[in-house]
């Protein structure tokens, strides 16, 4: 399979009468096809034929041409919808087709040429839904990076200008941008889609600073890498703001609401016994009291942490393990109260790390 990498390499429409020429030879009656980029064709006749049709709107009888997907699938297609959606596709279909008195290197199926094309039925059917009009297909949901991919590709290599960019943008939903944020980014750099490329770097912030080897890193430039860095650190750096004022959650919790937070019992007002206070003054007395030892080292681990990933599931990450150091230490009093209070607190803070990254720009401009 190509790598995204080979976005670069789209085919330019004034090469497409070299990739797919037809000659006839007169004297034999013989068309004989040169093909680059297409599968090698068979010869067989219409009874032979067995390869199933596609999904509508590809079934259609009325269609003039077939396309026939590497995994044996055929699309009934109108020649006019893809001659106007690509300059490939109308510099095809303007070159003489072979009829079935004439064809024995030319497949006919039901009386149409039959056109070998390298993508898979998977790429193929939401690239040509993209290019039907509204009344017959619905654009498709794409929600697979590698299938989103596939599709950009064979939208580059036919020349779909208008539908590529539409392809691109379906990368930048939430299913995708989880798990390929760096990826997504590079693709709307090398787009140039700013907004996109905005999107993308704030899922960024859930991959290290300093990232892993991928693929489309050699779709940007160095200064577009080096902006998505600049732009994680300034992010990581905005949050220990947090860590100097206090204020934005004190004023949230009252002593009676938060007794886990200090180690107290759900009263409110008694010392539990079982989970021992900070004495180590990094954290301000709250409530009169000093915070409980784990939940002083919740926060150590989580502004440590946020500096390189400055995001909503480091924050869950590592509530979840407080809670786990609480069940640990068995008291009865904090093991109660602390993972709904916890949880909710961690609401709290990602929200206010939010707000603090909004405030951070993307220093990149195209």
């Amino acid at each position: 399979m190509r790598g995204v990498a080979s976005l670069a390499g789209a085919i330019p429409t004034n090469t497409a009468m070299r990739m797919v020429s037809f000659s006839i030879k007169a004297g034999s009656q013989q068309m004989k096809v040169r093909r680059q980029g297409f599968l090698p064709l068979p010869s067989m006749s219409d009874s032979q034929d067995l390869t199933p049709y596609a999904s509508p709107p590809f079934d259609h009888e009325k269609a003039d041409v077939i396309l026939r997907s590497s995994d044996n699938v055929d699309f009934r297609v109108f020649k006019l919808f893809l001659s106007l959606a690509s300059p490939f596709f109308e510099t095809l279909f303007d070159l003489p087709q072979p009829s079935e008195e004439m064809s024995t290197d030319v497949e006919i199926k039901d009386g149409l040429p039959v056109v070998p094309v390298s993508e898979d039925s998977k790429t193929l059917d939401p690239l040509l839904r993209f290019c039907y009009p509204c009344t017959l297909a619905d654009d498709p949901a794409l929600e697979d990076f590698r299938g989103v991919i596939n599709v950009l590709e064979a939208a580059k290599k036919y020349s779909l200008d208008a539908i590529e960019r539409t392809v691109c943008k379906s990368l930048f939903n939430p299913k995708i941008l989880e798990t390929n944020s760096l990826r997504c980014f590079s693709i709307a750099c090398r787009a140039r889609l700013q907004d996109e490329c905005i999107l993308a770097a704030k899922y960024t912030l859930g991959e290290p600073l300093i990232p892993m080897w991928f693929e489309e890193i050699e779709l940007i430039t160095s200064t577009e890498l080096l902006a998505l860095l600049t732009y994680h650190r300034k992010c990581g750096a905005a949050v220990q703001a947090l860590k100097s004022d206090f204020s934005w959650f004190t004023t949230e919790y009252t002593q009676s609401s938060a007794p886990w937070m200090v180690a107290l019992r759900p009263n409110g007002y008694s010392y539990s016994g079982c989970c021992q206070r900070s004495t180590s003054g990094r954290y301000p007395m709250l409530y009169g009291s000093g915070v409980a030892q784990w939940w002083e080292a919740f926060m150590d681990a989580t502004f440590l942490d946020l500096q390189d990933k400055p995001c909503a599931e480091t924050i869950l990450r590592n509530v979840e393990k407080a809670i786990q150091a609480v069940r640990q230490h068995n008291c009865v009093h904090c093991s109660a109260s602390a993972p709904g209070g916890m949880r909710e607190f961690g609401t709290l803070f990602i929200r206010k790390v939010e707000e603090l990254i909004s405030g951070v720009d993307l220093e990149l401009r195209f």
